[in-house]
């Protein structure tokens, strides 16, 4: 292939953010979709997509997409396609996932098995043989049935991209890493503005923060399932994505990134992870409640992930968290403020209500990001100095 149509899921309601990165990265957008982004590049897309994208979960490579009604259409329209060309004799390949959405066909257990069926027969008709060893390379499948039109998607991903692999420990209830870096590129925030997560547990948003600052791909030290692919991607094409990762990186920088949280073990997990990341050097971690939350600085940035009180017995010290969050950030009054909750009287204890939210799937948890602006910092003139609001 010298061409592939690419399918890359993120959290719901992040589509956008995931776009500008794609854009960014020089591929052509395809199509939109709730939880995912279709994009096209040249073979050398799945590797650099992998391995730079922030907020996606996973890279898809588009097998073929058909409209199925029935069982029978949709095993002989997967059963059409080229499976041959994409899969060894001694390939091991399975449904990874099936989903259906306003669909007539629903029951993702069948699906797999009609899907898993069709490959079979059309690889025993291609390849001459009837039995397959399936101790080969892995090819897993996903299924993607929305409004009975079908999308078959190859995982060229594996383990989710969320795992960067810098998180050995974590807290209770961490955000996910793409999650993380997606909040961030939410806001306005750059490396030389001043940013601070009062709640910042095992230090995801930090880190994120800090890989975003010193440029540091987040796939550039971890493995995937389409290295081992090579009649579709050139190993070299691996090696030539990690050293464009590698040169970009630049931690000669001054950031002013700081975690506080409750709980010195956590902070302590905190400090270890963002080593394993490799920018402890960048981010000050500190063991701090929310109501001593100050800084000297101005027109800084808060991203937080706080309590949602999720158990019942977590409900009520959530007033009091929260009215806390809100009186430390009216100290500092020139500061932005950006909170992910579930928590529906966020507002009223923070004291105000927010500019804008966005409603953002946490999982399975339905969340909103709440955004309350602060002043623009004036302008930087030319010699680098403050000159007029910007």
């Amino acid at each position: 292939m010298d061409e592939f149509r690419l399918i890359a899921p993120c959290h719901f309601g992040l589509e956008s953010v995931l776009k500008r990165e794609i854009v960014s990265l020089g591929f052509e957008i395809d199509n939109v979709q709730d939880g995912r982004v279709t994009f096209k590049g040249k073979n050398d897309a799945v590797p650099r997509a992998n391995i730079f994208l922030r907020t996606a979960e996973r890279i898809l490579i588009s097998v073929g997409e058909f409209d199925a009604f029935t069982f029978e259409e949709l095993y002989q329209g997967t059963r059409a396609l080229p499976w041959e060309e994409i899969i060894p004799e001694n390939g091991r390949f399975w449904v990874k996932k099936a989903s259906s959405v306003k669909s007539k066909l629903f029951s993702p257990s069948d699906i797999q098995s009609i899907v898993k069926k069709a490959m079979v027969d059309r690889l025993s008709e291609k390849h001459g043989i009837s039995l397959f060893p399936e101790d080969g390379d892995e090819y897993p499948l996903r299924v993607f049935i929305n409004k009975n039109r079908v999308t078959l998607g190859l995982d060229s991903t594996g383990v989710s991209l969320h795992k960067r692999g810098y998180r050995k420990k974590q807290g209770a209830a961490p955000i996910a890493e793409n999650l993380a870096a997606a909040l961030i590129m939410l806001t306005p925030w750059k490396k030389d503005r001043i940013l601070v997560d009062p709640f910042c547990g095992c230090g995801t948003i930090l880190t994120e923060a800090a890989m975003i600052a010193a440029n540091m791909a987040p796939g550039r030290n971890r493995e995937f399932t389409a290295e081992a692919w090579d009649h579709l991607i050139e190993k070299k094409l691996w090696y030539r994505a990690v050293d464009e990762a590698e040169s970009l990186i630049n931690k000669d920088i001054g950031c002013d990134i700081q975690g506080y949280d409750i709980d010195a073990d956590v902070i302590k997990v905190a400090r270890e992870n963002a080593a394993n990341a490799g920018v402890s050097e960048l981010i000050h971690f500190q063991e701090r409640p929310v109501k001593e939350l100050s800084h000297s600085g101005r027109y800084g940035f808060i991203i937080t992930n706080p309590p949602y009180g999720e158990r019942l017995e977590e409900k009520e010290a959530l007033k009091g968290i929260y009215s806390e969050l809100g009186e430390a950030w009216k100290r500092l009054d020139s500061w932005s403020l950006y909170v992910i909750t579930s928590y529906d009287d966020a507002e009223k204890y923070i004291g105000r209500r927010a500019d804008r939210n966005r409603k953002i799937y946490n999982g399975m948890i339905q969340t909103r990001f709440f955004i309350f602006e602060g002043p623009k910092p004036p302008r930087r003139t030319h010699n680098g100095n403050r000159g007029q609001q910007a």
